[in-house]
């Protein structure tokens, strides 16, 4: 499980140190694609595989799903952590995000995303607000 908030930086050539706590859980491989709201989504490769086995139930006639489909996996980049921690996020995925030098690495369950650091402020800030009110509509009832 991924969980925090944390700020490191871009380097000149488009690589993150990931998080420390975070790199046991990436060390195998990670998969980056683009994700909702313009943030990057860093998934580890199993469970980026077992999404993917998901996506593949979705009927294909619908033309959302191939929609999805082509641009989540036409987007989609696997990659290595080094030994320092670091992955290299590919200029299209940067630009897409909107990623330069700030960036926040937020962890969210069984994912990491990667935000340009003024756009989660702003996200959070219009999103924090009603946050309260959401778990009886998110959480599921016992």
């Amino acid at each position: 499980m991924f969980l925090g908030t944390h700020t490191p930086r871009l380097d000149d050539k488009g690589r993150l140190i990931l998080p420390a706590k975070f790199r046991d859980g990436l060390a195998g491989g990670v998969v980056i694609t683009k994700g909702q709201e313009a943030c990057l989504v860093v998934w580890p490769t199993a469970v980026f595989e077992e999404y993917a086995t998901r996506l593949r139930t979705a009927a294909q006639t619908s033309q959302s799903v191939r929609a999805y489909t082509r641009v989540f996996f036409s987007s989609a980049f696997d990659e290595i952590p080094d030994k320092q921690g670091r992955i290299t996020v590919p200029s299209p995925l940067r630009e897409f995000a909107g990623l330069d030098r700030d960036v926040v690495v937020v962890g969210a369950d069984t994912r990491v995303e990667i935000w340009d650091a003024a756009a989660w402020a702003t996200y959070l800030a219009a999103q924090e607000p009603g946050f309260v009110g959401l778990d009886s509509e998110v959480i599921p009832p016992m």
